[in-house]
Protein backbone atom coordinates (compact mmCIF):
# COMPACT_ATOMS: atom_id res chain seq x y z
CA UNK A 1 0.00 0.00 0.00
CA UNK A 2 1.44 3.27 -1.18
CA UNK A 3 2.38 5.97 2.18
CA UNK A 4 -0.19 8.28 1.00
CA UNK A 5 -2.99 5.80 1.73
CA UNK A 6 -1.45 5.17 4.75
CA UNK A 7 -1.32 8.85 5.49
CA UNK A 8 -4.92 9.39 4.58
CA UNK A 9 -5.93 6.57 6.86
CA UNK A 10 -4.20 7.94 9.56
CA UNK A 11 -5.37 11.22 9.01
CA UNK A 12 -8.90 9.89 9.07
CA UNK A 13 -8.02 8.09 12.51
CA UNK A 14 -7.13 11.10 13.99
CA UNK A 15 -9.87 13.18 12.79
CA UNK A 16 -12.12 10.33 14.61
CA UNK A 17 -10.34 11.93 17.50
CA UNK A 18 -11.06 15.26 17.20
CA UNK A 19 -8.19 16.69 15.81
CA UNK A 20 -6.89 17.49 11.73
CA UNK A 21 -3.41 16.57 10.21
CA UNK A 22 -0.68 19.41 11.75
CA UNK A 23 2.12 17.83 10.21
CA UNK A 24 3.84 15.93 7.54
CA UNK A 25 4.04 11.99 8.10
CA UNK A 26 7.63 11.00 7.52
CA UNK A 27 8.55 8.46 10.11
CA UNK A 28 8.89 4.68 8.35
CA UNK A 29 8.71 2.07 11.03
CA UNK A 30 12.38 1.42 10.92
CA UNK A 31 12.29 5.57 11.83
CA UNK A 32 10.00 4.68 14.35
CA UNK A 33 11.53 1.97 16.21
CA UNK A 34 15.08 3.79 16.06
CA UNK A 35 13.21 7.09 18.02
CA UNK A 36 12.01 4.46 20.75
CA UNK A 37 15.29 2.90 21.25
CA UNK A 38 16.98 6.27 20.67
CA UNK A 39 14.99 8.05 23.58
CA UNK A 40 16.28 5.30 26.00
CA UNK A 41 19.58 5.47 25.22
CA UNK A 42 20.96 2.42 26.43
CA UNK A 43 24.70 2.76 26.90
CA UNK A 44 25.16 6.46 27.18
CA UNK A 45 21.89 6.36 29.84
CA UNK A 46 23.64 3.48 32.00
CA UNK A 47 27.07 5.57 31.57
CA UNK A 48 25.26 8.61 32.98
CA UNK A 49 23.57 7.12 35.90
CA UNK A 50 25.65 3.73 36.62
CA UNK A 51 27.99 5.72 39.61
CA UNK A 52 24.69 5.79 41.60
CA UNK A 53 23.98 1.84 42.33
CA UNK A 54 27.76 1.09 41.96
CA UNK A 55 28.58 3.79 44.86
CA UNK A 56 25.57 3.51 46.88
CA UNK A 57 24.76 -0.32 46.82
CA UNK A 58 27.63 -1.99 45.20
CA UNK A 59 27.29 -4.16 42.05
CA UNK A 60 24.73 -6.38 43.50
CA UNK A 61 22.53 -3.51 43.59
CA UNK A 62 23.59 -2.45 39.73
CA UNK A 63 22.69 -6.46 37.93
CA UNK A 64 20.00 -6.81 40.02
CA UNK A 65 18.00 -3.87 40.02
CA UNK A 66 17.95 -4.22 36.50
CA UNK A 67 16.74 -6.45 35.90
CA UNK A 68 13.73 -6.32 38.81
CA UNK A 69 13.35 -2.82 37.06
CA UNK A 70 13.21 -3.40 33.42
CA UNK A 71 10.70 -6.50 34.30
CA UNK A 72 8.69 -3.62 36.07
CA UNK A 73 9.22 -1.27 33.38
CA UNK A 74 8.22 -3.78 30.78
CA UNK A 75 4.35 -3.68 32.45
CA UNK A 76 4.49 -0.31 32.31
CA UNK A 77 6.03 -0.41 28.53
CA UNK A 78 2.96 -2.77 27.91
CA UNK A 79 0.10 -0.88 29.15
CA UNK A 80 0.94 2.67 27.80
CA UNK A 81 1.52 1.07 24.08
CA UNK A 82 -2.08 -0.23 24.40
CA UNK A 83 -3.07 3.47 25.59
CA UNK A 84 -0.95 4.89 22.57
CA UNK A 85 -2.81 2.71 20.18
CA UNK A 86 -6.07 3.34 21.15
CA UNK A 87 -5.35 7.78 20.99
CA UNK A 88 -2.08 8.06 18.59
CA UNK A 89 -2.01 11.96 18.89
CA UNK A 90 0.79 13.94 19.50
CA UNK A 91 -0.46 14.81 23.14
CA UNK A 92 0.13 11.10 24.08
CA UNK A 93 -1.21 9.86 27.54
CA UNK A 94 -2.01 13.99 28.52
CA UNK A 95 -4.38 13.19 25.82
CA UNK A 96 -5.88 9.90 26.37
CA UNK A 97 -6.14 10.59 30.38
CA UNK A 98 -8.34 13.34 29.84
CA UNK A 99 -10.80 10.94 27.56
CA UNK A 100 -10.30 8.30 29.79
CA UNK A 101 -12.63 9.77 32.79
CA UNK A 102 -15.90 11.65 33.12
CA UNK A 103 -16.69 14.80 31.48
CA UNK A 104 -16.71 16.81 34.99
CA UNK A 105 -13.39 15.63 35.60
CA UNK A 106 -11.81 16.06 31.96
CA UNK A 107 -10.08 19.43 32.76
CA UNK A 108 -8.73 18.88 36.03
CA UNK A 109 -7.32 15.38 35.05
CA UNK A 110 -6.05 16.90 31.82
CA UNK A 111 -4.13 19.70 33.06
CA UNK A 112 -2.90 17.27 36.22
CA UNK A 113 -1.12 15.12 33.88
CA UNK A 114 -0.44 17.74 30.96
CA UNK A 115 2.03 19.46 33.21
CA UNK A 116 3.19 16.05 35.27
CA UNK A 117 4.37 14.89 31.81
CA UNK A 118 5.55 18.42 30.71
CA UNK A 119 7.84 18.81 33.82
CA UNK A 120 8.98 15.24 33.47
CA UNK A 121 10.04 15.87 29.71
CA UNK A 122 11.78 18.79 30.76
CA UNK A 123 13.96 17.32 33.40
CA UNK A 124 14.59 14.49 31.08
CA UNK A 125 16.30 16.58 28.34
CA UNK A 126 17.54 19.02 30.82
CA UNK A 127 19.02 15.49 33.20
CA UNK A 128 20.21 14.01 29.59
CA UNK A 129 21.71 16.87 28.37
CA UNK A 130 23.46 17.38 31.91
CA UNK A 131 24.70 13.87 31.73
CA UNK A 132 26.16 14.43 28.00
CA UNK A 133 28.39 17.46 29.25
CA UNK A 134 29.60 15.37 32.24
CA UNK A 135 30.36 12.84 30.17
CA UNK A 136 32.66 15.33 27.52
CA UNK A 137 34.54 16.36 30.46
CA UNK A 138 35.09 13.31 31.95
CA UNK A 139 36.69 12.05 28.81
CA UNK A 140 38.81 15.54 28.88
CA UNK A 141 39.61 14.80 32.38
CA UNK A 142 40.82 10.61 31.65
CA UNK A 143 43.04 12.36 29.30
CA UNK A 144 44.23 15.08 30.61
CA UNK A 145 45.33 14.74 34.77
CA UNK A 146 45.81 18.18 35.15
CA UNK A 147 42.72 19.52 33.85
CA UNK A 148 40.33 21.32 36.45
CA UNK A 149 36.63 20.72 36.12
CA UNK A 150 34.44 23.27 37.45
CA UNK A 151 30.79 23.81 37.84
CA UNK A 152 30.44 26.87 35.46
CA UNK A 153 32.03 24.52 32.91
CA UNK A 154 29.91 22.06 33.15
CA UNK A 155 26.99 24.53 32.95
CA UNK A 156 28.19 25.80 30.00
CA UNK A 157 28.33 23.45 28.05
CA UNK A 158 25.41 21.62 28.90
CA UNK A 159 23.57 25.27 28.26
CA UNK A 160 25.59 25.10 24.64
CA UNK A 161 24.87 21.94 23.98
CA UNK A 162 20.91 21.94 24.32
CA UNK A 163 21.42 25.34 22.08
CA UNK A 164 22.47 22.76 19.05
CA UNK A 165 20.06 20.71 19.86
CA UNK A 166 17.49 23.55 19.65
CA UNK A 167 18.34 24.70 16.45
CA UNK A 168 18.84 21.46 15.02
CA UNK A 169 15.41 20.59 15.98
CA UNK A 170 14.10 23.37 13.89
CA UNK A 171 14.60 21.01 10.44
CA UNK A 172 11.77 19.93 8.58
CA UNK A 173 9.78 15.97 9.72
CA UNK A 174 11.12 14.57 7.13
CA UNK A 175 15.17 15.59 7.69
CA UNK A 176 14.93 14.67 11.47
CA UNK A 177 12.96 11.13 10.37
CA UNK A 178 15.71 10.49 7.66
CA UNK A 179 17.84 11.36 10.94
CA UNK A 180 16.57 9.07 13.49
CA UNK A 181 16.73 6.20 11.12
CA UNK A 182 20.19 5.56 12.21
CA UNK A 183 20.11 6.40 15.87
CA UNK A 184 19.21 2.84 16.47
CA UNK A 185 22.49 1.00 14.95
CA UNK A 186 24.59 3.63 16.73
CA UNK A 187 23.03 3.08 20.16
CA UNK A 188 22.47 -0.22 19.94
CA UNK A 189 25.97 -1.09 17.90
CA UNK A 190 28.35 0.63 20.82
CA UNK A 191 26.70 -1.42 23.45
CA UNK A 192 27.41 -4.54 21.84
CA UNK A 193 30.76 -3.60 21.03
CA UNK A 194 31.62 -2.25 24.33
CA UNK A 195 30.31 -6.03 26.14
CA UNK A 196 33.03 -7.52 23.12
CA UNK A 197 36.24 -5.57 23.78
CA UNK A 198 35.50 -5.68 27.50
CA UNK A 199 35.00 -9.55 27.86
CA UNK A 200 37.89 -9.98 25.19
CA UNK A 201 40.69 -7.55 27.28
CA UNK A 202 39.58 -8.82 30.41
CA UNK A 203 41.89 -11.91 32.02
CA UNK A 204 39.90 -14.63 33.03
CA UNK A 205 42.33 -14.26 36.14
CA UNK A 206 40.79 -10.52 37.29
CA UNK A 207 37.38 -10.77 36.51
CA UNK A 208 35.28 -10.63 39.33
CA UNK A 209 33.62 -13.70 40.86
CA UNK A 210 29.88 -14.17 40.83
CA UNK A 211 29.21 -13.75 44.63
CA UNK A 212 30.84 -10.66 44.02
CA UNK A 213 28.46 -10.05 40.84
CA UNK A 214 25.24 -10.98 42.31
CA UNK A 215 25.52 -12.07 45.99
CA UNK A 216 25.89 -10.74 49.14
CA UNK A 217 29.90 -10.01 48.86
CA UNK A 218 28.39 -7.39 46.37
CA UNK A 219 26.46 -5.40 48.50
CA UNK A 220 28.34 -2.21 49.16
CA UNK A 221 26.88 0.07 51.23
CA UNK A 222 28.28 3.37 50.71
CA UNK A 223 25.29 5.59 52.24
CA UNK A 224 26.36 6.63 54.83
CA UNK A 225 23.16 5.83 57.21
CA UNK A 226 20.91 3.52 55.04
CA UNK A 227 20.28 0.16 56.11
CA UNK A 228 21.36 -2.31 53.24
CA UNK A 229 17.79 -2.97 51.75
CA UNK A 230 17.55 0.72 51.29
CA UNK A 231 21.07 1.34 49.86
CA UNK A 232 20.37 -1.81 47.22
CA UNK A 233 16.88 -0.50 46.31
CA UNK A 234 18.83 3.16 45.30
CA UNK A 235 20.01 1.24 42.51
CA UNK A 236 17.14 1.19 40.85
CA UNK A 237 17.11 5.16 39.60
CA UNK A 238 19.40 4.26 36.28
CA UNK A 239 16.60 1.41 35.02
CA UNK A 240 13.84 3.77 36.06
CA UNK A 241 15.62 6.82 34.47
CA UNK A 242 17.21 4.96 31.45
CA UNK A 243 13.65 3.33 30.87
CA UNK A 244 11.27 5.92 30.63
CA UNK A 245 10.03 8.60 28.40
CA UNK A 246 7.84 5.84 27.01
CA UNK A 247 5.15 8.03 25.34
CA UNK A 248 7.52 9.59 23.61
CA UNK A 249 7.14 7.84 20.42
CA UNK A 250 3.08 8.93 21.09
CA UNK A 251 4.18 12.42 20.92
CA UNK A 252 5.79 12.01 16.99
CA UNK A 253 2.78 10.04 16.06
CA UNK A 254 1.42 12.78 13.84
CA UNK A 255 4.81 12.28 12.20
CA UNK A 256 4.58 8.71 12.15
CA UNK A 257 2.72 6.61 8.88
CA UNK A 258 0.23 4.03 10.53
CA UNK A 259 0.64 5.40 13.91
CA UNK A 260 -1.27 3.21 15.47
CA UNK A 261 0.41 0.10 14.71
CA UNK A 262 3.73 1.64 14.60
CA UNK A 263 3.87 3.53 17.60
CA UNK A 264 2.87 1.21 20.18
CA UNK A 265 5.08 -1.77 18.58
CA UNK A 266 7.87 0.48 18.75
CA UNK A 267 7.25 1.49 22.20
CA UNK A 268 7.07 -2.51 22.90
CA UNK A 269 10.26 -3.64 20.80
CA UNK A 270 12.55 -1.22 22.63
CA UNK A 271 11.26 -1.73 26.33
CA UNK A 272 12.51 -5.66 25.21
CA UNK A 273 15.54 -4.83 23.65
CA UNK A 274 16.93 -1.96 26.33
CA UNK A 275 16.19 -4.38 29.02
CA UNK A 276 17.65 -7.25 27.78
CA UNK A 277 20.25 -5.93 26.54
CA UNK A 278 20.84 -3.69 29.38
CA UNK A 279 21.17 -6.25 31.63
CA UNK A 280 23.96 -7.70 29.67
CA UNK A 281 25.97 -4.60 29.99
CA UNK A 282 25.62 -3.96 33.07
CA UNK A 283 26.50 -7.76 34.06
CA UNK A 284 29.89 -7.30 32.07
CA UNK A 285 30.68 -3.84 33.65
CA UNK A 286 30.60 -5.65 37.27
CA UNK A 287 32.54 -8.71 36.12
CA UNK A 288 35.23 -6.62 34.75
CA UNK A 289 35.14 -3.50 37.53
CA UNK A 290 38.07 -4.59 39.39
CA UNK A 291 38.11 -3.19 42.77
CA UNK A 292 35.24 -0.51 43.73
CA UNK A 293 37.59 1.38 45.63
CA UNK A 294 39.11 3.17 42.25
CA UNK A 295 35.92 4.04 41.63
CA UNK A 296 34.72 6.52 39.82
CA UNK A 297 38.85 7.24 39.20
CA UNK A 298 40.02 10.57 37.90
CA UNK A 299 37.07 11.14 34.89
CA UNK A 300 34.28 10.94 38.17
CA UNK A 301 32.56 8.11 35.69
CA UNK A 302 32.38 4.45 36.74
CA UNK A 303 31.77 3.24 33.10
CA UNK A 304 34.48 5.30 31.33
CA UNK A 305 37.05 4.04 34.26
CA UNK A 306 36.01 0.74 33.81
CA UNK A 307 36.97 0.76 30.15
CA UNK A 308 40.13 2.72 30.44
CA UNK A 309 41.32 0.38 33.15
CA UNK A 310 39.88 -2.93 30.57
CA UNK A 311 41.16 -1.31 27.10
CA UNK A 312 43.73 1.30 27.60
CA UNK A 313 42.69 5.17 27.33
CA UNK A 314 42.84 5.49 23.76
CA UNK A 315 40.71 2.45 22.50
CA UNK A 316 38.29 3.93 25.73
CA UNK A 317 38.15 7.57 24.47
CA UNK A 318 37.05 6.13 21.11
CA UNK A 319 34.09 3.90 22.33
CA UNK A 320 33.62 6.60 24.26
CA UNK A 321 33.30 9.23 21.63
CA UNK A 322 30.45 7.03 20.38
CA UNK A 323 28.79 6.91 23.61
CA UNK A 324 28.64 10.12 23.99
CA UNK A 325 26.85 10.55 20.05
CA UNK A 326 24.52 8.12 21.21
CA UNK A 327 23.71 10.75 24.43
CA UNK A 328 23.67 13.15 22.13
CA UNK A 329 20.76 11.26 20.00
CA UNK A 330 18.68 10.81 23.03
CA UNK A 331 18.85 14.52 23.74
CA UNK A 332 18.01 15.08 20.10
CA UNK A 333 14.25 12.64 19.90
CA UNK A 334 13.41 13.66 23.65
CA UNK A 335 13.59 17.74 22.32
CA UNK A 336 11.35 17.02 19.56
CA UNK A 337 9.13 15.04 21.82
CA UNK A 338 8.62 17.76 24.67
CA UNK A 339 8.15 20.41 21.62
CA UNK A 340 5.51 18.11 20.59
CA UNK A 341 3.91 17.65 24.04
CA UNK A 342 4.37 21.49 24.33
CA UNK A 343 2.68 22.37 21.44
CA UNK A 344 -0.53 19.73 21.98
CA UNK A 345 -0.68 21.66 25.42
CA UNK A 346 -0.83 25.03 24.10
CA UNK A 347 -3.20 24.13 21.11
CA UNK A 348 -5.81 23.30 23.83
CA UNK A 349 -4.92 26.51 25.73
CA UNK A 350 -3.25 24.17 29.24
CA UNK A 351 -0.20 27.40 28.76
CA UNK A 352 -0.93 31.14 29.23
CA UNK A 353 -0.11 32.37 26.28
CA UNK A 354 -3.24 32.31 24.54
CA UNK A 355 -2.34 29.51 22.00
CA UNK A 356 0.75 31.09 21.00
CA UNK A 357 3.04 28.02 21.14
CA UNK A 358 0.82 25.79 19.93
CA UNK A 359 1.59 26.56 16.21
CA UNK A 360 2.76 25.36 13.18
CA UNK A 361 5.82 27.07 10.97
CA UNK A 362 4.17 27.05 7.35
CA UNK A 363 8.04 26.61 5.63
CA UNK A 364 8.95 23.60 8.26
CA UNK A 365 5.62 22.19 9.07
CA UNK A 366 6.68 21.92 12.57
CA UNK A 367 6.27 23.91 16.36
CA UNK A 368 9.27 26.47 16.20
CA UNK A 369 7.90 28.48 18.82
CA UNK A 370 7.24 25.21 21.01
CA UNK A 371 10.90 24.31 20.03
CA UNK A 372 12.38 27.51 21.32
CA UNK A 373 10.54 27.75 24.37
CA UNK A 374 11.52 23.85 25.67
CA UNK A 375 14.97 24.55 24.75
CA UNK A 376 14.78 27.22 27.27
CA UNK A 377 12.97 25.39 29.78
CA UNK A 378 15.13 23.03 30.02
CA UNK A 379 18.51 25.04 30.64
CA UNK A 380 16.74 25.92 33.67
CA UNK A 381 16.95 22.62 36.22
CA UNK A 382 20.67 22.26 34.96
CA UNK A 383 21.49 25.44 36.54
CA UNK A 384 20.79 23.87 39.39
CA UNK A 385 24.43 22.66 39.33
CA UNK A 386 25.48 25.94 40.09
CA UNK A 387 24.10 26.06 43.71
CA UNK A 388 25.56 22.29 44.54
CA UNK A 389 26.43 19.09 42.55
CA UNK A 390 24.52 16.75 44.78
CA UNK A 391 21.40 18.91 44.44
CA UNK A 392 21.50 18.81 40.42
CA UNK A 393 22.07 14.76 40.49
CA UNK A 394 18.00 15.32 42.20
CA UNK A 395 16.82 15.98 38.32
CA UNK A 396 17.17 12.41 37.59
CA UNK A 397 15.10 11.18 39.96
CA UNK A 398 12.36 14.11 39.49
CA UNK A 399 11.82 12.92 35.91
CA UNK A 400 11.15 9.54 36.95
CA UNK A 401 8.85 10.38 38.94
CA UNK A 402 6.83 12.90 37.10
CA UNK A 403 6.60 10.98 34.04
CA UNK A 404 5.98 7.94 35.44
CA UNK A 405 3.29 9.25 37.95
CA UNK A 406 1.88 11.10 34.14
CA UNK A 407 1.58 7.52 32.66
CA UNK A 408 -0.35 5.74 35.69
CA UNK A 409 -2.93 7.76 35.69
CA UNK A 410 -4.46 7.38 32.43
CA UNK A 411 -3.46 3.88 33.07
CA UNK A 412 -5.78 3.73 36.45
CA UNK A 413 -8.41 5.81 35.23
CA UNK A 414 -9.10 3.13 31.93
CA UNK A 415 -9.67 0.50 34.78
CA UNK A 416 -11.43 2.51 37.36
CA UNK A 417 -14.20 4.11 34.86
CA UNK A 418 -14.09 1.20 32.21
CA UNK A 419 -17.90 0.97 32.20
CA UNK A 420 -18.94 4.89 32.57
CA UNK A 421 -21.45 6.08 30.23
CA UNK A 422 -19.18 9.14 29.25
CA UNK A 423 -16.05 7.18 28.66
CA UNK A 424 -15.76 4.95 25.28
CA UNK A 425 -11.88 3.42 25.61
CA UNK A 426 -12.07 1.36 21.71
CA UNK A 427 -8.80 -0.65 21.37
CA UNK A 428 -6.18 0.06 19.27
CA UNK A 429 -4.58 -2.60 16.90
CA UNK A 430 -1.88 -3.32 20.35
CA UNK A 431 -4.28 -4.85 22.85
CA UNK A 432 -3.65 -7.08 25.53
CA UNK A 433 -7.18 -7.78 25.91
CA UNK A 434 -9.97 -7.62 28.79
CA UNK A 435 -9.14 -10.50 30.06
CA UNK A 436 -5.96 -10.84 33.32
CA UNK A 437 -3.16 -10.47 31.31
CA UNK A 438 -4.16 -6.97 31.12
CA UNK A 439 -5.07 -5.87 34.03
CA UNK A 440 -2.10 -7.64 35.97
CA UNK A 441 0.27 -5.32 33.97
CA UNK A 442 -1.80 -1.92 34.68
CA UNK A 443 -1.95 -3.15 38.71
CA UNK A 444 1.87 -4.23 38.59
CA UNK A 445 2.69 -1.44 36.81
CA UNK A 446 0.53 1.22 39.15
CA UNK A 447 1.87 -0.48 41.83
CA UNK A 448 5.52 -0.44 41.26
CA UNK A 449 5.31 3.22 39.81
CA UNK A 450 3.99 4.33 43.19
CA UNK A 451 6.79 2.50 45.23
CA UNK A 452 9.39 3.65 43.18
CA UNK A 453 8.20 7.65 43.19
CA UNK A 454 8.89 6.66 47.25
CA UNK A 455 12.02 5.34 46.87
CA UNK A 456 13.29 8.19 44.56
CA UNK A 457 12.32 11.08 47.32
CA UNK A 458 14.70 9.46 49.82
CA UNK A 459 18.06 11.48 49.86
CA UNK A 460 21.04 9.39 49.02
CA UNK A 461 23.48 10.67 51.39
CA UNK A 462 24.18 11.10 55.36
CA UNK A 463 23.97 13.37 57.44
CA UNK A 464 21.50 15.17 54.97
CA UNK A 465 22.01 18.77 54.37
CA UNK A 466 20.22 21.16 52.43
CA UNK A 467 23.57 20.75 49.97
CA UNK A 468 22.77 16.83 49.53
CA UNK A 469 19.20 16.93 50.12
CA UNK A 470 17.08 15.16 47.40
CA UNK A 471 14.65 17.88 45.97
CA UNK A 472 12.85 15.80 43.55
CA UNK A 473 10.02 15.56 45.58
CA UNK A 474 9.71 19.05 46.12
CA UNK A 475 9.78 20.03 43.04
CA UNK A 476 6.96 17.84 41.91
CA UNK A 477 4.78 18.35 44.71
CA UNK A 478 5.27 22.44 44.36
CA UNK A 479 4.69 22.16 40.44
CA UNK A 480 1.35 20.11 41.39
CA UNK A 481 0.21 22.49 43.99
CA UNK A 482 1.01 25.70 42.30
CA UNK A 483 -0.68 24.48 38.83
CA UNK A 484 -3.60 23.25 41.39
CA UNK A 485 -3.79 26.36 42.80
CA UNK A 486 -3.30 28.54 39.29
CA UNK A 487 -6.15 25.96 37.87
CA UNK A 488 -8.77 26.53 41.03
CA UNK A 489 -8.25 30.19 41.93
CA UNK A 490 -9.94 30.82 38.46
CA UNK A 491 -13.69 29.96 40.05
CA UNK A 492 -13.09 33.54 41.87
CA UNK A 493 -10.81 35.90 39.68
CA UNK A 494 -10.46 36.26 35.85
CA UNK A 495 -10.21 35.00 32.98
CA UNK A 496 -6.32 35.04 32.56
CA UNK A 497 -6.32 32.03 35.39
CA UNK A 498 -6.25 28.62 34.09
CA UNK A 499 -9.48 27.43 35.26
CA UNK A 500 -11.51 30.44 32.81
CA UNK A 501 -9.15 29.52 29.26
CA UNK A 502 -8.87 25.81 30.19
CA UNK A 503 -11.47 22.84 29.26
CA UNK A 504 -9.37 20.06 28.89
CA UNK A 505 -7.94 18.68 24.95
CA UNK A 506 -10.07 20.41 22.48
CA UNK A 507 -10.43 19.57 19.07
CA UNK A 508 -9.39 21.57 16.37
CA UNK A 509 -11.55 20.35 13.14
CA UNK A 510 -13.29 23.52 11.42
CA UNK A 511 -17.36 22.91 11.50
CA UNK A 512 -17.82 21.11 8.55
CA UNK A 513 -15.47 18.51 9.45
CA UNK A 514 -16.96 18.04 12.50
CA UNK A 515 -20.62 17.94 11.17
CA UNK A 516 -19.60 15.50 8.67
CA UNK A 517 -18.04 13.32 11.65
CA UNK A 518 -20.72 13.74 14.06
CA UNK A 519 -18.51 15.40 16.49
CA UNK A 520 -20.61 18.11 17.62
CA UNK A 521 -19.55 21.33 19.63
CA UNK A 522 -18.62 19.64 22.56
CA UNK A 523 -14.86 20.43 22.34
CA UNK A 524 -13.62 17.61 25.70
CA UNK A 525 -16.16 14.91 24.61
CA UNK A 526 -14.27 11.44 23.04
CA UNK A 527 -15.93 11.47 19.43
CA UNK A 528 -19.02 10.18 18.54
CA UNK A 529 -19.36 9.21 14.80
CA UNK A 530 -21.11 7.06 12.69
CA UNK A 531 -20.24 3.48 12.54
CA UNK A 532 -19.09 3.46 9.06
CA UNK A 533 -16.85 6.45 9.52
CA UNK A 534 -16.02 3.93 12.82
CA UNK A 535 -14.79 1.08 10.50
CA UNK A 536 -13.13 3.61 8.23
CA UNK A 537 -11.32 5.05 10.60
CA UNK A 538 -10.10 2.02 12.65
CA UNK A 539 -9.86 -0.95 10.20
CA UNK A 540 -6.51 -2.05 9.25
CA UNK A 541 -5.14 -1.46 5.91
CA UNK A 542 -4.63 -4.17 3.62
Amino acid sequence: MSNTTYSDDDDLRLGALGYKPSFRREFSNLATISFAFSIMGLCSSIATTLNTPLLLGGPTSVTWCWLLGSCMCFTLGSSIAEIVSAFPTCGGLYTASAQLCPKSHRAIVGWIVGWLNLLGQIAGISSTEFGLANMIWAAVSLSSPTFQLTQGKTVGLFAGLLIVHGLLNTFATRYLAFATRGFVFVNLGTTVVIIIVLLATTPRSEMNSAAYVFGNQGIVNQTGGWNNGIAFLLGLLSVQWTMTDYDATAHISEEVRRAAYAAPAAIFIAVIGTGILGWLLNVVLMLCSGPIESLPGISGSAFLQIMALRMGTNVALFLWSFVCLTAFFVVQTALQACSRMLYAFSRDHGLPDNGYFGHIADFTKTPLRAILLTTLLSIIPGLLDLASPIAANAIFALTAIALDLSYIIPIFLRRVYANHPDVNFRPGPFYMGPGLLGLAANVTCISWTLFVSVIFSLPTEFPVTKINMNYASVIVIGVIFLSGVWYVLGRVVNSVVAHRHYHGPMSNLDAETKARLGLGEVQTDLPSISEKEKDRAFVSPS
